[in-house]
């Protein structure tokens, strides 16, 4: 995990946030509630790409 700390914050939180849509897609509950977060923490990890560059 050594290139993780080449990372600048915005590209750790939009991994991060990117983990949770998917976790959100896998979890426990119904499809709307599933969907609603999936879009939720996808749409901070497409502001986060464009704020950071990230990728």
């Amino acid at each position: 995990m050594q290139h993780i700390l080449s990372l600048n914050p915005s590209k750790i939180r939009a991994l991060a946030h990117r983990r949770m849509a998917l976790s959100a897609l896998r979890a426990d509950s119904s499809l709307s509630v599933r969907l609603k977060r999936y879009n939720d923490h996808m749409t901070i990890v497409r502001a986060l790409e464009v704020q950071g560059g990230a990728k």
